[in-house]
C-alpha cells in the first residue's frame, strides 16, 4: 500500500481526525483557563483606608478590580463614610476584577455588645472587635502560663464582661498573658497609613504610642491620609518586648520615605 493509499484508508482518516480533534480541544481548554484564571496576571491590592468610599471605589476600578461597601462601624475622630477597613488586605497580590470588600466609618453609632474574647487568641479576639463594629486599643501584658491568650477585656482601665451593652467604635483593651516568650519583631511601617500601621503593630504583640505629625499636616483630614515615614525603635530593632511601644512620625509628604524627618 502506498502512501496516498494509506491515508485514503478510512481507519487511518478517522484517526488522524481524531487525534486533530482532541488536540483542538486541549488547545481550547488550555486557552479557556488561562483567561479564566488570568494565569501570571495579578495585581497588588491598594491601601484604600482613610479613602471616601467613592474614592476608594474609583480607585479600584482603575486598577482593574472591584470595590463593594459591605459593612459599617462607628470610629470616633475618623471621618463619616471613610474606609475603615477592606478585605483583601491591602499588598495583597489578587486576580483581575477580583472583589475588594469595604468596611466604612458610619456617621451614627450603632448599638453592639462585647463578643466573649477571654480564652481566645490575640488574633482571634482581634477578629471578634472587629466583627462587632468595637476597636482593639492597648496590649496589656501581664505573667501567665499561655502568651498571647486574652485574660480580660477593659474598657476605660475597667473590666467588661461579655454580652455588655456598648456603642459602636468603643475602644477595648486586651489583657493578654504572657511566659517565657517575651521576644517581639518590630515590623516596617514605613509608606503605611496610620490604621494600617496599628493593624501591623498588634498582629506582632506591640502597641503605636506616640503620633508625630510634621508641618504638612496641618488638619483632622490631613492626619487621616498622612503615612508614616519614621519609626522608633527601628524594624527588627533588638531587645523589643510584648507590649513595648511604637513611635510613629507621619506626613503627607512622601519624599520622605527617602529618609527625611
Amino acid at each position: 500500500m502506498n502512501i496516498k493509499n494509506f491515508f485514503n484508508h478510512w481507519i487511518v482518516r478517522n484517526l488522524l481526525l481524531a487525534v486533530l480533534f482532541v488536540a483542538v480541544l486541549v488547545l481550547v481548554f488550555s486557552v479557556s483557563l488561562n483567561r479564566c484564571t488570568r494565569h501570571n496576571n495579578e495585581i497588588k491590592v491598594p491601601d484604600f483606608s482613610m479613602m471616601s468610599s467613592q474614592d476608594a471605589i474609583a480607585l479600584a476600578s482603575q486598577c482593574q478590580l472591584r470595590a463593594v461597601v459591605t459593612d459599617s462601624v462607628y470610629v470616633r475622630k475618623m471621618t463619616p463614610g471613610a474606609v475603615y477597613m477592606q478585605n483583601p488586605a491591602a499588598g495583597s497580590m489578587v486576580k483581575k476584577g477580583r472583589k475588594i470588600r469595604l468596611t466604612i466609618n458610619t456617621v451614627v453609632p450603632q448599638e453592639t455588645y462585647l463578643p466573649p474574647l477571654v480564652g481566645c487568641s490575640l488574633r482571634q479576639a482581634k477578629a471578634e472587635l472587629k466583627r462587632s463594629g468595637l476597636v482593639l486599643g492597648k496590649l496589656i501584658y501581664v505573667k501567665d502560663i499561655a502568651t498571647n491568650y486574652v485574660l480580660k477585656a477593659q474598657r476605660y482601665g475597667v473590666e467588661v464582661k461579655a454580652g455588655t451593652p456598648m456603642s459602636s467604635g468603643t475602644v477595648i483593651d486586651l489583657v493578654l498573658g504572657l511566659s517565657n516568650d517575651t521576644a517581639a519583631i518590630v515590623p516596617d511601617l514605613r509608606g503605611k497609613s496610620l490604621r494600617t500601621a496599628v493593624d501591623m503593630a498588634q498582629d506582632n504583640s506591640l502597641n503605636v504610642g506616640r503620633l508625630r505629625y510634621d508641618q504638612s499636616v496641618k488638619s483632622q483630614a490631613d492626619s487621616s491620609a498622612a503615612i508614616v515615614y519614621s519609626q522608633k525603635p527601628e524594624p527588627s530593632a533588638a531587645s523589643v518586648l510584648k507590649g513595648d511601644e511604637i513611635t510613629l512620625y507621619l506626613t503627607l509628604d512622601e519624599s520622605k520615605l527617602n529618609g527625611g524627618k
